[in-house]
């Protein structure tokens, strides 16, 4: 990990005015050191915990905005303990550290509920700005921007809904859950509908910095929404080989005669 000194960011504060709080899970003490000493740069309150165990007693009382998961944890494996997170608090984004850079390893901890991750070695700026998406993505750090609401918070494709506000999305009546990346993608194409999307243009929208190149994790985010979105329904969501991706209302299949 590059220890590059953070350079100021804009506030991000929650909507009652106080700042961002983040919980940091981590065996490794020196890294737990250095990443709290640059979250706290950015003005953000911290909470660090070093077993899977303690992260759910901590998160339980601290309720943090965003949780920071080393994925190799002592008393369990990150995945556990990302379940168990998940079951306290369904809503919290969570990036997960991993130390390998297979493309299962980090299928395996998104499937089960990561927002996002970064890959040891990694520099601080990078964590923080992952950070920074996830918080704006879930709904928190808006204080700081006074960002106002919509009239119409409400985005309609097809049988398809989404509440802006609510942060509720359902197809056919049907409720469907999505982590907080989930559902900014989402949103993105509902906002587009009928649009092809590049990937290009949903890396710059959803995840708001340059992703090294890994535009994978557009397929994989568009793999997950279709399995949540599409499965045991005609599908809404589209490829385009070789252009992007769009949503666009399901076409009712024809009965037989």
């Amino acid at each position: 990990m590059t220890t590059t000194t953070p350079q100021a960011r804009t506030e991000l504060l929650r909507p009652d005015g106080s700042p961002v709080r983040v919980l940091v899970v981590s065996g490794e003490a020196s890294l737990t050191e250095l990443m709290s000493m640059a979250l706290r740069y950015e003005g953000w309150q911290i909470r660090s915990v070093g077993d899977g165990a303690g992260a759910v007693r901590v998160a339980r009382a601290f309720r943090p905005d965003a949780v920071v998961l080393d994925m190799m944890l002592p008393d369990m494996d990150g995945l556990s303990g990302l379940g168990r997170l998940r079951r306290e608090l369904p809503g919290v984004p969570v990036l997960f550290l991993t130390a390998k850079d297979a493309v299962e390893d980090r299928i395996a901890g998104l499937t089960a509920g990561g927002d996002d991750y970064v890959t040891k070695p990694f520099g601080l700026e990078e964590v923080v700005a992952r950070l920074r998406g996830l918080i704006r993505r879930a709904g928190a750090g808006a204080g700081a921007a006074g960002a106002g609401k919509r009239g119409e918070s409400t985005l309609v494709v097809g049988d398809l809904t989404l509440d802006e506000d609510s942060h509720e999305v359902t197809r056919g009546g049907d409720s469907i859950h999505l982590t907080a990346t989930e559902f900014e993608l989402l949103r993105y194409l509902m906002r587009n509908p009928r649009r092809v999307l590049s990937k290009a243009q949903i890396l710059d929208r959803v995840w708001n910095y340059d992703f090294g190149g890994k535009a994978n994790v557009v397929e994989l985010y568009i793999s997950y929404l279709r399995r949540k979105i599409d499965a045991g329904r005609e599908p809404m969501i589209h490829t385009r080989r070789g252009a992007g991706y769009l949503i666009k209302p399901a076409v009712p299949v024809a009965s037989a005669s």
